[in-house]
């Protein structure tokens, strides 16, 4: 089945180390914060609708992601919120940035085993300079030959990333714990992918009853067992 691939795609965020997990507790934080202005509940909501909100404004990543906090604790306070709440606020965010990378298990004995047979390369979303600075942090940059932070991941950012690496679509492996993100565009386009799940999921990055029941992708529990396809 993948016989003809020649550039291995990995996601990075919930792929290659931890990070919604961290989002969530920055909500719960964020929650805390403005109890007394309503239900951890609805300040979840809310929050949400502002981040889906702003995604074409600040993209995706942590710094819009504080951006958004900021906006909704004002919307949420009615404006009332204190200057010092709000500096707590940035402090969240500021926190986030500076998170140790937390690598998931077997992350590094897969890229070890495909460097050199493969074209490896990141495909994420996010801020530039916050997934740079993840990727350093990591230790893994010697595995990859191409870097690439994407606006979006649709099928036409795809389309452009495989122009970009002057492959055909069914050259390219994409792996990533995101059906909506990782899995189904490059099933669409005619490329391979692989399911790696994550126990978070932002609820954006969710998909339909229908979206699930396609099945031209394969899915595996941890990373680790996409040796036995490769």
């Amino acid at each position: 089945m993948y016989k003809k691939i020649k550039v291995i795609a990995f996601d990075a965020d919930d792929t290659l180390w931890v990070n919604e997990t961290y989002f969530r507790e920055a909500e719960q934080q964020f929650a805390k914060l403005l109890a007394a202005y309503e239900t951890e509940n609805k300040i979840d909501q809310e929050l949400f609708k502002t981040e889906i909100k702003n995604l074409s404004i600040y993209g995706y990543g942590v710094k819009g992601f504080m951006l958004s906090m900021v906006e909704s604790a004002l919307e949420i306070s009615n404006y009332k919120i204190s200057q010092q709440k709000i500096a707590q606020v940035l402090q969240i965010g500021k926190e986030m940035l500076e998170k140790p990378i937390e690598l998931l298990d077997g992350v590094e004995g897969v890229l070890k085993s495909l460097y050199g047979k493969y074209k490896l390369i990141v495909a994420t979303k996010g801020d530039l300079l916050d997934q740079e600075r993840k990727l350093e942090k990591s230790g893994l940059l010697k595995y990859f030959h191409h870097i690439e932070v994407m606006t979006d991941k649709k099928e036409a950012d795809y389309q452009k990333l495989i122009s970009h690496l002057d492959i055909k679509s069914k050259q390219l492996l994409m792996i990533g714990n995101s059906l909506k993100s990782d899995i189904l565009p490059l099933v669409n386009i005619g490329a391979s992918a692989i399911h790696v799940p994550f126990h978070t999921t932002w609820a954006h990055e969710e998909v339909s009853t229908k979206e699930q029941s396609i099945t031209d992708y394969k899915t595996v529990k941890k990373l680790s067992e996409i040796r036995t396809f490769l």
